[in-house]
């Protein structure tokens, strides 16, 4: 294994260490719900990127229905094509 030719000094390491520091994220506000989201980022609360509507958000409750619902949709398929 090598070893280090000379010791690193304070200020060097300093130095180098100038850019580990965390930065402050900047948050700005989704136009349609106020809420603060990344910039070039999808809001997670109303699911809109640059003003148009990109993910369909759905309530925990309404999920629930929606997954009974499509479930039967396959299986009302699946009857179908036995036929």
């Amino acid at each position: 294994m090598s070893v280090p030719k000379k010791r690193r000094t304070k200020s060097s390491v300093k130095r180098r260490q100038s850019h580990d520091a965390l930065k402050k994220i900047n948050l700005s506000k989704c136009p349609k719900c106020k809420q603060p989201v990344l910039s070039h980022t999808v809001c997670k609360n109303c699911g809109t990127y640059k003003g148009r509507q990109v993910l369909k958000i759905v309530d925990s409750k309404n999920r629930k229905k929606e997954k009974e619902k499509e479930k039967e949709k396959e299986r009302k398929k699946k009857k179908k094509e036995k036929k």
